[in-house]
């Protein structure tokens, strides 16, 4: 009887590691996924300006990539005065 007694508690412990473990999981991967959709679209413009110098075909790109290609804000070309 002890040995029927400790495989069936050995059994539940194993059960029960693994929904914690798959619990976990499922918790990590709700966090790290998101749950809304992102506040700024891409493709809209995100101030009058943009509206403007999108419509006169003016519009500078939010991105470039840097001397390793990593992107980075392009803050120069954005503020340069414009022709």
């Amino acid at each position: 009887m002890k040995s029927n007694t400790t495989s069936n508690r050995q059994q539940l412990v194993r059960m029960t590691q693994s929904v914690v473990c798959a619990s976990i999981l499922s918790i990590i991967t709700a966090a790290t996924t998101g749950c809304q959709k992102p506040l700024f679209n891409e493709k809209t413009a995100r101030n009058q300006f943009d509206t403007y110098d999108t419509l006169r075909q003016q519009n500078q790109p939010l991105l470039v990539p840097d001397d390793f290609g990593n992107p980075q804000p392009a803050l120069r070309a954005r503020l340069s005065p414009q022709n």
